[in-house]
């Protein structure tokens, strides 16, 4: 059996998706992997994997331009002769789940792992797009199956009927590995709070930035660390010029994006993310399996990972000085900090280990496709 998973970056299926490639490939699938080509291709590769380039122009909305994408798009699965592909990100989507339909490719499974730029984002243009975006998922997705992964996103979808309910699938993010993130004792020395993810307005860096310089000006002591990158291709991007601006002023450091994430999370002492919405955050479920208490937003998909006082505080969205009143309770109570980390743990066991999730994804594939006798 043939399936393709078909992504926007090679980074996202390196980091969000590589799990479950590998246990399709151990399962006998004949898998491949579509993405623009990228730094992470060459891992790819390593694993054993097919990978195929295709050019995917993440902002583009010229519609000729858009339109030979999709054409290209249809060319190659009317080669590849997939029997199930799996799309993730927007783009991927809209224009996979068309061209399936056009060539009459009936299993077809679709994540939806965040509303992403357009719909978190205000202005007539936008409002137009966003408008465009839901009239195309309404007729793209009908008949596929789609995976959500909290059940906010689900339950507007349902609510705008941009896909039936018979149809909708709730699996709690892309799962972590629990054998690599593992709760390790507080280091000594100043405290150091972690933001982790990609530096964009949209993800709370401002907020972040804010509160740390509120609790320095108050005399508190402790190290506020961003932990990735930008990402100059969403429009939501964090200038180089305002990083290096606040790193000069003292407010934060800048680590960059880290492969070991596990170690960072082990120096951390607490995990910050005050984003405006998610999917569900990889990073976050990291965090709770590496017994590190959380402060996020009380918003979609982050309130699925923290449940308010038990592993986690939850604030308000866009509300520095709130954030700044979680962040410095949890840093006067490390015994509190310690009890939340030890909840968070067997929170992420119990519901976001990477076995669970490619099961529950596995089981979505079998729903779609019936095999012939004597095939997988």
């Amino acid at each position: 059996m043939k399936i393709i998973l078909f992504a926007n970056t090679d980074w996202y299926l390196y980091n969000f998706r590589l799990p479950l490639a590998q246990s399709l490939q151990e399962g006998g699938y004949q898998v491949i992997l579509l993405s623009p080509s990228g730094p992470y291709v060459e891992r790819l590769q390593a694993q054993g994997f097919r990978w195929v380039n295709f050019p995917l122009s993440r902002r583009g909305l010229n519609p000729f331009a858009e339109g030979l994408t999709i054409l290209r798009l249809l060319s190659l699965y009317q080669y590849e002769k997939p029997d199930i592909v799996h799309h993730f990100t927007i783009k991927c989507v809209l224009y996979g789940s068309l061209v399936a339909r056009l060539i009459g490719i009936k299993s077809v499974v679709n994540s939806v792992t965040g509303l992403g730029y357009v719909f978190l984002a205000g202005g007539t243009i936008k409002n137009v797009l966003r408008w465009f975006i839901t009239f195309f998922y309404r007729f793209v997705l009908r008949g596929t199956k789609v995976i959500f992964q909290n059940p906010d996103d689900q339950q507007l979808f349902l609510e705008y009927r941009l896909v039936r309910e018979n149809d909708a699938v709730l699996i709690l993010g892309s799962g972590v590995d629990i054998e690599r993130f593992v709760p390790k004792p507080e280091e000594a020395g100043e405290p150091i709070i972690v933001f982790p993810g990609r530096l964009l307005w949209d993800k709370g860096v401002g907020e972040f930035v804010a509160a740390a310089r509120m609790l320095q000006d108050e005399g508190v002591r402790a190290r506020f660390v961003l932990v990735g990158e930008s990402d100059p291709n969403n429009p939501a991007c964090i200038p180089q010029e305002q990083i290096q601006e606040w790193i000069q002023k003292g407010d934060i450091e800048w680590w960059g994006w880290r492969e070991d994430m596990n170690q960072v999370f082990a120096q951390a002492h607490l995990v910050c993310l005050p984003s405006y919405r998610e999917g569900l955050p990889k990073s976050l479920i990291e965090a709770a399996s590496s017994g590190r208490p959380i402060v996020t937003t009380d918003l979609p998909g982050c309130r699925e990972v923290v449940q308010e006082g038990k592993n986690g505080l939850l604030v308000p969205a866009r509300d520095p000085e709130a954030l700044a009143t979680a962040i410095r309770s949890l840093l006067q109570n490390q015994i509190q900090r310690q009890k939340m980390g030890a909840l968070g743990r067997e929170l992420a066991v119990s519901l976001f280990s990477e076995s669970k999730i490619v099961a529950q994804t596995l089981g979505v594939y079998h729903s779609v496709y019936q095999p012939v006798e004597g095939s997988l």
